[in-house]
């Protein structure tokens, strides 16, 4: 077992405790144990409406990027995979957070998450739009194709915040956005 402490921008110290993969597992399970330790290092995670409500109020001049997901999702995985190897070059225009969508039952509500993984912009404070071409403006579903489609959009969303756009048209190819149709409750 080992500690590893990492600072966030939250301006606290977080330890995560590391298993060292036992030998028996099958290597679908190491993969994908790696794959999620890996992930969990790099991008640090958002448990509770406090936290998150910390970051979105404190991330200045940024964009800050929540997604929302589950660990254990393969696709979420693979967007994992993409936030964070773009994290470090995107230091300067973005801030990236995960969220559980089980830990943040309000969030995932107030934003209508019922696709996983789903992706929402805030600038200053402010909730971001992206015209992807889809009915919905409020956050992007589904995994990025390519680590440049999410650099892209990142560019795209802080250049428009900092004109003051409250709403930016999507630089990324309509072939690489993932089609869904919305589904209402309750009405």
């Amino acid at each position: 077992m080992c500690r590893i402490c990492f600072q966030t921008e939250a301006f606290r110290c977080r330890t995560v405790d590391i298993d060292v993969i036992s030998a028996n597992c099958s290597q679908r399970n190491q993969r994908n144990q790696r794959f999620s330790l890996k992930m969990s290092l790099f991008l640090p995670k958002l448990s509770c409406k406090k936290d998150i409500d910390e970051v979105i109020k404190g991330v200045a001049e940024k964009v800050l990027v929540l997604r929302f997901g589950r660990d254990e999702d393969s696709v979420c995985l693979q967007l994992d995979e993409i936030l964070s190897k773009t994290a470090h070059d995107l230091s300067n225009m973005a801030s990236i957070y995960l969220v559980d969508v089980d830990k943040a039952p309000i969030y995932t509500r107030y934003f209508d998450i019922s696709y996983i993984p789903s992706t929402v912009f805030f600038f200053n404070g402010q909730h971001m739009k992206v015209d992807y071409g889809s009915p919905d403006h409020t956050k992007f579903v589904g995994s990025f194709k390519t680590k440049q489609d999410f650099m892209d959009l990142i560019e795209v969303i802080y250049r428009g915040a900092m004109r003051g756009k409250m709403i930016v048209r999507s630089p990324i190819d309509p072939r690489n956005i993932p089609k869904y149709d919305l589904l209402y409750h309750g009405i």
